[in-house]
């Protein structure tokens, strides 16, 4: 595996299971809304678990190959890119702006997880056959 696939499947992991452990917090009461609930510090509701979950199975499914895991790495890069703006207006608003239930750790982490996709979409990869280096 390459490191583009490494990181996709450890981010992929975390995230699937930050959302299932997010249940075990949630519920599954106040859907989408804002609550006061927290996971080490991050703000969820059990819509912003259903969107880790399918952002960490995404992760886990699409790390297979190179060009599977550069694809998600642009999947975290536009839809945690767009959590980061979303997240600059809605943060400390109630319903229905804040409907993710999310606070400045968790934008700070969506920009960080931004990032590391464009990481993953874009870092060159060393290929043990001919040395050269590749962006595929």
């Amino acid at each position: 595996m390459t490191w583009p696939q490494i990181l996709a499947s450890a981010i992929g992991a975390i995230y699937l299971l930050i959302g299932i452990i997010g249940f075990f917090i949630t519920g599954f009461d106040d859907f989408a809304e804002h609550t006061d609930e927290t996971l080490i510090g991050f703000s969820i509701n059990p819509l912003h678990n259903v969107v880790h979950i399918l952002i960490g199975v995404a992760g886990l499914v699409l790390a297979r190959t190179l060009s599977q895991a550069r694809a998600y790495g642009w999947l975290l890069a536009v839809a945690y890119g767009a959590a980061f703006i979303y997240g600059l207006f809605a943060v400390g608003n109630e319903e229905p702006l804040n409907f993710l239930s999310i606070n400045w750790a968790d934008n700070w982490l969506h920009l960080v997880s931004a990032l590391a996709g464009l990481a993953i979409a874009m870092g060159p990869v060393r290929h043990a056959i001919s040395g050269r280096s590749s962006r595929v």
